[in-house]
Parts: structure tokens; sequence; C-alpha cells
């Protein structure tokens, strides 16, 4: 009985702390206040653009035929990250890359469908 009650009072602390939890990913760096400056977020950043792309381009599996599009510089998902926009030889669509903008490290890498694509630029121009 006693154990169960040690058990019940841990699960009862951890509720209680859980809204001192950080709310965005730990996997980032940097993460840098909602609605931020686009100068702010500059200032926050450790890793320069050309830095941030050749660790883009270098985690393609094939960089030769590959053409940046768009680089942006901003908070995604609670972090600060280089997000560049990635043609690719012989591939319909876009390799969006997300380098972490404190350590140069890719976040992610997806591909998306020019439909896909087209429907990321609307949601982004209606936020706007």
């Amino acid at each position: 009985m006693a154990l169960r009650s040690r058990l019940a009072l841990s699960f009862c602390g951890l509720v209680a702390l859980a809204p001192r939890l950080p709310a965005s990913p730990v996997s980032c760096t940097i993460h840098p206040e909602k609605g931020a400056s686009q100068e702010k977020l500059k200032s926050l950043a450790k890793i320069s653009e050309e830095d941030a792309r050749k660790s883009a381009l270098v985690s393609l599996k094939d960089s030769a035929g590959a053409t940046v599009k768009e680089t942006e510089l901003e908070a995604e998902h609670g972090c600060l990250v280089w997000s560049f926009d990635i043609l690719l030889a012989g591939k319909a669509g876009i390799q969006e890359i997300q380098v972490d903008a404190g350590d140069g490290k890719v976040l992610s890498s997806k591909h998306e469908s020019p439909k896909a694509e087209a429907g990321e630029k609307a949601r982004d121009k209606a936020k706007s």
C-alpha cells in the first residue's frame, strides 16, 4: 500500500509540474519568443545563411542538380530555423529543409509536391 501511495504522489507531482515544462521541442537550440520581429530573429541566429545552406545541400543524396529557390529565417514550431526550398533536378515539387539556426544541424527534410507547395504558399499569404 505504501508503494501505491508513493507512486500516486509522484504522479501528482509530475502533473503539477507539467504546465512548467517547455512547450517547444527540445531538439533545436534557439527558441525565439512568439511574434519576434525579423530583426530579433536575425540577432538570435548563430549560424549564417551561407553555412546553413551548405548544411542543407550536404544533407541531400545528390546535390549536383539542386537549386535553392527560396531561403527564410523563421520561427517554426518554436524553433529558430533557416528554411530552404530546394528544386531537385528531375523531380517535381520542392525539398524543404530546415536547419537549426543555432548549431547548423538539419532538423527536417521533406519533399512537397507542387500541390502541397501551392497550398503552403496560400496559407503563408493568408497569414500576412
